[in-house]
C-alpha cells in the first residue's frame, strides 16, 4: 500500500495559511487528487473550517488546543478518520504557536508510521510583522523561539502580504530568512498567490497509482520508491530492533547525532519489559509500556546522515544480540 503524502502549513496567525490552503485544494482538484484536511485552531470556535467546506472531501478539526501538545492522541484519531477515505494527499494547517517538527513526530506514531509520510513543510511569513517577531526586544522569548523554528525547518518559505511593506524591508526580510534557513526556497507574495505546480510534481492520484501496480510488478516497486520519498527538510528514519537492549546504549547512540537530531522515540525491549523511549531537546525519558507490536526507534531531524546512522545502528543491533 502506498503511503499518503502530508503537507504541513505553519506560520503565525494572520500570515495567510488558510488562503494558501484554499489555493492548494483548488490545485489538487484540478489535478484529480482526492484531498483531506486536518485543521487546528486555538479557541473553541472553528473560524476557518466553514470557509473550506466543499473544497475538500474531508475536514477534521481540532479545537482549543495545540496539535503538538495536549492533542497528540486526537491527532492520531483524526488522521485515522481521514485515512479511511483513502485520500491522495493530506494537508495539515497548524496554529501559529505549533512547531512543525512536533507534527512530524505525531506522524511517526505506531498507528500512522506505515500509512503517511511528510512531503513538505511550508511556512508563511507575515511581511509586515516578521522583523518585530524576531526581535527579543519587541516580542517574548517563546514567540521568538517558535517563529525561528518554523523558519528553520521549512522546505518553502512564503513571505506574504508584501504589498504592505517597502522594498528595503523586503530585502531585510530576505536576508533574515537566508541567515536562519539557507537551504529553503523563498517566495514573495500577496494573498498567498504563488506558483504551485512544483509542489505537486511528485504526487499522483490513487487511480494512477493503481494503474501502475496492475501494469507491472517491476514498475510498482520503482514507483513505490518515489511515492514514499519525502522531499521535506525534516527527515524521519525508522530503525527496527528485535533484540533486548539497554537504555545506556540507546542514549549513547542518540548523542552521536547532536544538533541534527530534533527528537526521537520508539518502543524498545529492555531486560524487564517494553518501554516507550522519548528524546526531546537532548533529554531522554523511559516509560513502561503495554505496547505489543514490533519494536523500533524513529529519529526525526534535519540533515541526518542516513547511511552513517544505519551503519551505527547495525553495530548497536549486533551488540544487542550478544546481550
Amino acid at each position: 500500500m502506498s503511503k499518503i503524502p502530508v503537507f504541513v502549513l505553519s506560520g503565525f496567525l494572520g500570515s495567510g495559511k488558510t488562503t494558501l490552503l484554499e489555493r492548494l485544494l483548488k490545485e489538487s482538484v484540478d489535478r484529480n487528487l482526492k484531498t483531506a484536511v486536518l485543521m487546528n485552531e486555538i479557541g473553541k470556535t472553528d473560524t476557518d473550517g466553514r470557509i473550506l467546506l466543499g473544497k475538500s472531501q474531508m475536514i477534521e478539526k481540532l479545537l482549543d488546543g495545540c496539535i503538538c501538545c495536549n492533542k497528540k492522541s486526537e491527532v492520531v484519531q483524526s488522521m485515522e478518520k481521514l485515512l479511511r477515505l483513502k485520500p491522495d494527499v493530506i494537508f495539515i494547517e497548524l496554529t501559529g504557536v505549533a512547531n512543525p517538527e512536533e507534527v512530524a513526530d505525531s506522524l511517526t506514531e505506531p498507528e500512522l508510521i506505515n500509512q503517511v509520510y511528510l512531503e513538505k513543510v511550508i511556512t508563511l511569513i507575515d511581511a509586515e510583522h516578521i522583523l518585530s517577531y524576531n526581535s527579543v526586544f519587541e516580542s517574548d522569548r517563546e514567540l521568538v523561539r517558535t517563529t525561528r523554528r518554523q523558519i528553520e525547518v521549512a522546505d518553502l518559505l512564503i513571505v506574504n502580504k508584501t504589498d504592505l511593506v517597502s522594498e528595503s524591508k523586503k530585502q531585510k526580510i530576505n536576508k533574515l530568512l537566508i541567515k536562519q534557513n539557507p537551504t529553503s526556497n523563498i517566495s514573495f507574495s500577496t494573498f498567498s498567490n504563488i506558483e504551485l505546480a512544483s509542489l505537486f510534481t511528485h504526487l499522483k492520484s490513487s487511480s494512477v497509482r493503481v494503474k501502475v501496480r496492475i501494469k507491472s510488478p517491476k514498475q510498482e516497486g520503482h514507483h513505490h520508491e518515489h511515492t514514499h520519498n519525502s522531499y521535506s527538510k525534516i527527515k524521519s528514519i525508522t530503525l527496527p530492533l528485535s533484540s533486548t537492549t539497554n537504555s545506556l546504549e540507546i542514549e549513547k547512540f542518540l548523542k552521536k547525532w547532536k544538533n541534527n537530531l530534533l527528537r526521537a522515540k520508539g518502543y524498545l525491549n529492555l531486560e524487564d519489559g517494553t518501554y516507550l523511549m522519548q528524546h526531546v531537546m537532548k533529554r531522554v525519558s523511559w516509560e513502561r509500556s503495554t505496547y505489543n507490536g514490533d519494536h523500533y526507534i524513529v529519529l526525526i531531524g534535519m540533515d541526518l546522515n542516513e547511511d552513517e546512522i544505519n551503519k551505527e545502528w547495525g553495530s548497536l543491533v549486533q551488540k544487542a544480540s550478544t546481550f
